[in-house]
């Protein structure tokens, strides 16, 4: 397939106009990929926009204990890259991706991208900003109800909302969590005798952020 037909044959770039075309000809490249190969780890990073021009990709994540989670099928005609930020010229990998078939992919530089395309239109930017930012809302969903064990549950819900963990009730985070409340008292008092955190009065002090941050991460204490 030649790359401008390639780029036609997605459905975001079917109507470009023939400038248009020129400038992301410049910027994208065409590969082949063989059936059971991994296009990328969760955690990876790329400076890529990848569409899926020919194939099917499976994507899932793993939890806790190396169980494979499904999550969805990319079809040919599909954007594959799961944007987090408009500010990094970094895409990072919410999941793992392996090819189920030969596949064909378009790849196309992600910085040149945004200075080609979308920093032409504030209202654009704005737009693609609210879409990533419900994305996340999504994946943050997919780890907490899927992914996480307990412990990950109340290390990531103390990083991204420690004024909401300190103002409700301990029953209200565990419900908010899908655990138990005597769980949650576990993880807290293993957290605190780590040093991770401390408790003053009933209220959460984070300690270490790192090592805090690095439980949902996949590193663990």
């Amino acid at each position: 397939m030649k790359l401008d037909e390639a780029i036609k044959s997605i459905n975001l770039f079917s109507h470009i106009s023939e400038d248009e075309l020129k400038v992301l000809k410049e910027i994208s490249h065409i590969s082949r990929y063989e059936k059971d190969s991994i296009l990328y780890y969760e955690a990876d990073t790329t400076d890529k926009l990848l569409f899926l021009l020919e194939g099917q990709i499976k994507v899932y994540k793993i939890d806790k204990y190396d169980n494979e989670i499904f999550l969805y099928y990319v079809y040919a005609n599909t954007m594959i890259s799961e944007l987090s930020s408009l500010e990094e010229n970094q895409v990072r990998c919410f999941s793992n991706a392996e090819f189920i078939k030969e596949s064909t992919l378009l790849s196309i530089d992600y910085k040149q991208f945004k200075e080609s395309f979308l920093y032409q239109n504030e209202l654009v930017m704005k737009f693609v900003e609210e879409l990533i930012y419900k994305n996340q809302q999504l994946q943050c969903i997919i780890n907490r109800e899927l992914v996480f064990d307990a412990t990950s549950k109340v290390a990531f819900m103390l990083i991204n909302d420690l004024d909401m963990f300190n103002d409700l009730k301990r029953t209200e985070v565990s419900l908010l969590l899908h655990i138990q409340p005597e769980t949650l008292s576990r993880v807290l008092k293993r957290l605190s005798r780590n040093g991770t955190i401390e408790i003053d009065k009933g209220k959460i002090i984070i300690n270490n952020y790192d090592e805090l941050k690095g439980i949902y991460m996949g590193v663990g204490i």
